[in-house]
């Protein structure tokens, strides 16, 4: 017989799988962006809630996995290799408390996200909202960035200015006095900052697709 928290490990193991947050999943499905967040997990008398089977099917065509292939999630989602790895939404990451002066998340407020791969040092996660990264990024999606790494011509980058701003481009050149960034998003322009007015700059290692 399938236990409560069972089937709630497999929804977790399969947005992990899609490299997404419950949260992400339950927008992917078309559901309200709570569906499966941990607080209605339980109610408020302390009886375990359900996933209703709507919402299961939903995330199932969302991700384009088979009942078959979830089935085998409830018992043994947790076989691969994971990592808890820290979690803010991009719209969020520009406000102040969240990253030191190097670009690593630090203070309160960070949520997790469950990702494949044990051997992941010294990275978070960024959910994406919106069309900012479109078409590489949807909404919803979750990219993993990695503070410490080289950054080189043609990366995929997530630069915070000195004035708070947090934007996703692609580094098109770097000087000394100046960064030049490749908007990921044609709807959005290139932009151009003085080195000066740069915070930090940081690789996307990984996205979910």
């Amino acid at each position: 017989m399938l236990g409560h928290g069972q089937i709630w490990a497999a929804i977790d193991a399969l947005a992990a799988k899609n490299g997404l947050s419950a949260s992400g999943l339950a927008r992917r499905s078309g559901l309200d962006p709570t569906t499966f967040n941990r607080s209605k997990r339980i109610a408020a008398d302390g009886r375990p809630r359900w996933p209703s089977t709507e919402s299961i099917a939903k995330a199932l065509d969302a991700t384009a996995t088979n009942l078959d292939s979830f089935m085998g999630l409830l018992t043994d989602g947790a076989a691969a290799p994971r990592r808890h790895v820290p979690l803010i939404g991009l719209a969020q990451a520009g406000e102040g408390g969240y990253f030191d002066d190097a670009g690593f998340p630090v203070g309160q407020g960070w949520d997790e996200i469950e990702l494949p791969g044990a051997d992941r040092e010294n990275v978070y996660a960024l959910e994406i909202a919106g069309d900012s990264m479109s078409p590489v990024y949807r909404d919803g999606d979750v990219v993993l960035v990695s503070p410490g790494a080289a950054v080189r011509r043609g990366d995929r980058v997530i630069v915070r200015t000195t004035g708070g701003e947090v934007l996703a481009k692609e580094l098109a050149r770097s000087t000394a006095k100046q960064v030049e960034l490749r908007s990921i998003n044609p709807a959005h322009p290139d932009r151009t900052l003085p080195t000066s007015e740069v915070a930090w700059i940081a690789r996307i290692v990984w996205a979910s697709q």
